[in-house]
């Protein structure tokens, strides 16, 4: 049964209260640094790699270490599932606050585990272990954050409120390339860096999940899980609920394929093309790295406004086309950038797209599904996909490389986001027919 939401009149004033501000305020700083911890293993892997794999071929390195980046995606389904049965049974709130512990704890043993050198294989065994941790806790990350961030937004700026998430998502990887930067330019030598000053983020990392441990300490519970209390305890993050929306399951994955493989080789992998393919330097990579996902951040509240406004689905449709199409092109051109500037402006022109996605993925998701269900059916068919397409992105471009047809990888890409673009065609427009409008109602 298709829910269409009532009528709102256009004059009537909208009142956003302090309370929900800071709530606001406080899922989204929760989320920048447990995506910190995640992504600043990305951000210093050029670093620290060697210190953890037998010397040898620089690129053989990176492919070790973006295989352990991947690994790290195997849990991710684990813990969207946990985290998001948590989440829908005993509250937003507690889910988020035992996620950002188990973050800490694996940023604390990468930065207190010895080399290879030192230890031999116990160190990638360690550093594994480590990943598969952060791993389990970022895989309920999005799922719950997402379901928190819509749930205590208004109606009306749903799409930009739950913008914040990927804007602290991005905000995340700033952080980290910018302890990167300072350490780099500021207090450390590359060589420093390179020996012993990779750890020094990690440790950061482990530091920062106690602001963020206190300011979910302190969030206050959504109203709309207050309001379903009345629906019976085995069916609050279910799977076999769950299975009663096969389609909303369906969008969320066709919408995250191409969408976490974009974003991922936009952000993540796009440091090391830049180094790896394009031969420039570390330090200019990282300053045109840092300046577009500056101007990405930025791009996100605007593009949630404009959902608000105009809809989800021509923005998805936006992407899903123009990804499908420029894709190839653009990463050809990237490859053959050699200076900053036009590298940056390139970054941005993608950054653009990629906007169409990243700013309303929370929210449209979000809309798919009941309260009682809503973190688990964000959470996991979400963190599968990811899993699959985004965790292997950084991996699969390495070894399309390897083999001499880097350009495979860019066809995958495109193809990913045109499979994202059926989907988009295809779906409804979930503002009309969010099931935000009839939360704390059990669907007919």
């Amino acid at each position: 049964m298709v829910l269409l939401a009532p009528p709102v009149a256009a004059a009537a004033p909208e009142q956003i209260s302090r309370r929900r501000l800071l709530a606001i305020f406080s899922g989204s700083v929760g989320n920048l640094v447990e995506w910190y911890d995640w992504y600043v293993f990305s951000a210093f892997s050029l670093y620290f790699s060697a210190s953890f794999f037998p010397s040898g071929d620089t690129t053989a390195q990176l492919l070790q270490t973006a295989g352990i980046f991947a690994l790290g995606f195997l849990m991710r389904p684990i813990g969207g599932w946990m985290f998001g049965r948590i989440a829908d049974k005993v509250g937003r709130k507690q889910s988020m606050t035992l996620s950002v512990l188990l973050m800490s704890l694996g940023s604390l043993l990468i930065a207190l585990t010895p080399t290879y050198q030192t230890v031999g294989i116990v160190a990638p065994i360690l550093l594994l272990t480590a990943r598969l941790l952060q791993g389990l806790s970022v895989g309920g990350e999005y799922g719950v954050s997402a379901t928190y961030l819509s749930e205590t937004a208004t109606r009306r700026r749903r799409g930009f409120y739950s913008s914040f998430l990927y804007f602290t998502l991005i905000g995340a990887q700033l952080l980290a390339l910018g302890i990167q930067l300072v350490l780099l330019k500021v207090l450390l030598t590359e060589a420093e860096l390179q020996a012993w000053g990779w750890r020094i983020p990690f440790v950061v990392g482990a530091l920062l999940s106690v602001v963020a441990l206190y300011l979910r300490q302190h969030l206050t519970e959504t109203a709309a899980f207050v309001a379903q209390q009345q629906v019976p305890e085995e069916q609050r993050g279910s799977l076999q609920v769950l299975r009663r929306y096969p389609r909303s399951v369906l969008k969320v994955i066709g919408l995250t394929v191409g969408g976490t493989l974009a974003f991922y080789t936009l952000t993540t992998y796009m440091l090391k093309f830049l180094v790896n393919t394009a031969h420039m330097t570390r330090g200019a990579a990282t300053n045109t790295c840092f300046l577009a996902l500056l101007g990405f951040a930025a791009m996100q509240p605007g593009f949630g406004a404009l959902a608000d406004r105009i809809g989800r689905r021509p923005l998805l449709i936006g992407f899903g086309l123009l990804g499908s199409l420029g894709s190839v092109p653009l990463l050809t051109a990237l490859s053959h950038v050699t200076r900053p500037a036009p590298a940056l402006g390139l970054l941005l022109l993608a950054s653009v797209v990629v906007s169409g996605y990243t700013s309303i993925s929370a929210v449209v998701k979000s809309e798919l599904f009941p309260t009682e269900i809503r973190a688990l059916g964000i959470g996991l068919p979400h963190a599968l996909t990811v899993a699959v397409f985004g965790g292997t992105a950084e991996y699969i471009a390495l070894w399309c490389k390897g083999i001499g047809h880097e350009a495979y990888f860019y066809w995958y890409v495109a193809g990913c986001i045109a499979i994202s673009l059926v989907v988009s065609l295809l779906m409804t427009e979930t503002q009309r027919t969010s099931y935000h409008d009839h939360d704390g109602h059990p669907p007919a």
